[in-house]
């Protein structure tokens, strides 16, 4: 069956792929080739939201009709003012994971619904507080496989869940697509899932 999809999603993420299933979203995957390099004094929120919109608008270039709404998302962790990325490496991720630990930090997760004729765009910030970890604790968590491709070394739905002490705002913004507010676009473009 060639079904119509209700979006276009402009992310190969696998979290925010099935937080769009869990949503009940119709949408496929579309290429985007978006250089995700931060620009001298922009503003972490800035960053995310220029990337969002960057990667929604270089998906929609990709269609023939440019009709299908096309989301596209950033996410950042931030401490201090600083973005954190995806670890280099071990030691890399390692430093990183220390320096949150017993401290609170941010997480900007900004998506981008975008077709022809309408641009929406929000942006989900959340608290994230970390526990006091070992550097132990922290060599162990690299070991899994799971900081390698994530933003500030960590993610929260797997074992770095085990690092989290609590959290204010939204758990699947921190995974990558903020469900409440994703809704929210997705209803301006007359697509109601429930």
């Amino acid at each position: 069956m060639n079904e119509t999809p209700h979006i276009f999603l402009a992310s190969s993420s696998p979290r925010r792929q099935e937080l769009l299933n869990q949503m009940g979203v119709s949408f496929k995957v579309i290429s985007q080739f978006v250089e995700e390099k931060h620009f001298p004094g922009e503003t972490p929120e800035a960053f995310v939201s220029r990337l969002a919109l960057e990667k929604a608008t270089d998906g929609l270039l990709r269609q023939i009709k440019q009709q299908t709404p096309v989301l596209g998302s950033d996410t950042a962790v931030i401490l201090d003012g600083q973005i954190l990325g995806k670890p280099e490496n071990k030691e890399h991720a390692i430093d990183m994971l220390l320096s949150l630990s017993g401290r609170t930090h941010q997480v900007l997760t900004a998506v981008v619904l975008k077709n022809k004729q309408q641009t929406e765009q929000i942006l989900s910030v959340t608290e994230v507080s970390f526990s006091k970890i070992s550097r132990e604790m922290c060599d162990n968590y690299w070991h899994s496989g799971e900081p390698v491709d994530k933003a500030g070394g960590y993610g929260i739905q797997g074992l770095g869940a085990l690092f989290i002490c609590r959290i204010n705002g939204s758990y699947t913004g921190v995974m990558g697509l903020p469900i409440y507010e994703t809704n929210c676009l997705l209803n301006k473009f007359g697509i109601y899932l429930l």
